[in-house]
């Protein structure tokens, strides 16, 4: 049930041998899901436990060690012969006695890894401080290095597959915003609007089933709209308020995101009218002067020189690279369009480029998502940016 052909996988798992021995790596220890995914389609809500994907240079195929319960779901969704899943027994889960990177540790040694240089992903969600602990003492022989972004690095020039899949996304992150819009009115709960939009994300669109998204729905209303990232309550919407939405279209758990600005009344204050322009004025210079050979950190110079004239001033990043991911983040962990960032811009990496402002005053959230082209760039989505007004 792997959602690629198994070459494609091959690939993947090849490219990111050859970034281990860049990195003087024998053995990658991986934690973090969306890499599981990206290299041989698992796909299971299992992440709540420790897992890991070990790729070794002296190995063909990768090996999974999960949770004994989990071992099907692997046979069932990733390209892994059968020989190369191993579980652990369920009296490893919240043991007090022992611990699940005892076994990984074990399955490493089986394999004469033991004295390897490993590297492992320090600073992912999944990869606790016990659990790199209990992995050091259990393998005394071995040399550890930090390998947190190496395969979220191979992720980001996307294959022809991927974008594919990203398109998709883009047709229901579209579908969702039309929903949410829809719905949101003065006098409707936050939460039924979030309801809706729950349906719409997972319904998808035609064919397509939709996913579940790395990200909540992140729907500021009112004071709400001086910071990005609130949820909802049973709160009602009300007249002459605004509405920041940053919602995602989600397919085969490829994330293309989505955020748009909502003013609830007859006309929105000068001021959001004013930000508003500036920030699309610099959304607009940005997606203008990217294509292959450019320097991300140019995007945001463009970005910023382009609304410095208005005093306007945005101390985040603008935008981060996406792709596959699981909860809690859709951002890959590598490219941030910030100063500083010089990696260079090259056909096929996927952006979500999103200028948001929040100030004491006033907040506006507009954003692209896109992958470049041999040129220039290509929307996953085309709604309107400018300030919806419902009246």
């Amino acid at each position: 049930m792997h959602v690629f052909k198994k070459e494609e996988y091959q690939e993947r798992i090849a490219k990111t041998k050859k970034t281990m021995e860049e990195w003087g790596i024998e053995l990658l220890f991986v934690s973090q899901p969306a890499n599981m995914n990206y290299l041989t389609g698992y796909d299971g809500w299992s992440f709540y436990v420790h897992q890991c994907l070990l790729v070794s240079l002296d190995k063909e195929e990768p090996v999974w060690i999960g949770r004994g319960m989990d071992a099907n779901g692997a046979r069932i969704t990733s390209m892994l012969s059968d020989e190369n899943i191993y579980q652990y027994a369920d009296d490893y889960v919240h043991s007090l006695i022992k611990h699940p990177m005892h076994y990984m540790a074990d399955i490493i040694k089986k394999h004469g890894w033991e004295k390897k240089v490993i590297g492992v992903e320090m600073d992912q969600f999944y990869f606790t401080h016990r659990a790199y602990v209990e992995l050091e003492k259990s393998l005394p022989n071995a040399t550890f290095k930090d390998a947190n972004t190496l395969v979220n690095w191979v992720r980001v020039i996307k294959s022809e597959n991927e974008i594919e899949f990203m398109k998709i996304a883009g047709q229901i992150a579209s579908n969702v915003m039309k929903t949410a819009q829809k719905h949101i009115a003065p006098g409707v709960r936050e939460c039924d609007v979030a309801a809706e939009v729950a349906k719409a994300q997972y319904k998808g669109v035609g064919e397509y089933s939709g996913d579940y998204p790395a990200i909540v729905p992140l729907m500021m209303a009112g004071e709400a709209t001086k910071t990005p990232h609130l949820t909802w309550s049973e709160k009602k919407y009300e007249n002459d308020e605004a509405v920041l939405l940053e919602l995602c279209g989600v397919y085969r758990h490829y994330h293309v995101p989505i955020a748009r600005t909502l003013y609830l009344g007859e006309q929105p204050p000068k001021l959001m009218v004013d930000t508003g322009k500036t920030v699309l004025e610099g959304l607009d210079a940005a997606l203008d002067m990217i294509k292959p050979g450019v320097l991300v950190e140019d995007i945001e110079a463009t970005w910023r020189r382009t609304i410095e004239k208005t005093g306007l001033v945005k101390e985040s990043r603008i935008g981060y690279s996406i792709g596959v991911n699981y909860p809690p983040d859709w951002g890959e962990q590598t490219i941030s369009v910030r100063p500083g960032d010089k990696t260079v811009v090259q056909k096929n990496m996927a952006l979500h480029l999103i200028p948001g402002i929040w100030l004491d005053d006033v907040g506006f959230e507009v954003d692209a998502s896109f992958y470049v082209t041999d040129n220039g760039v290509k929307q996953f989505f085309d709604d309107s940016r400018e300030i919806l007004v419902k009246k």
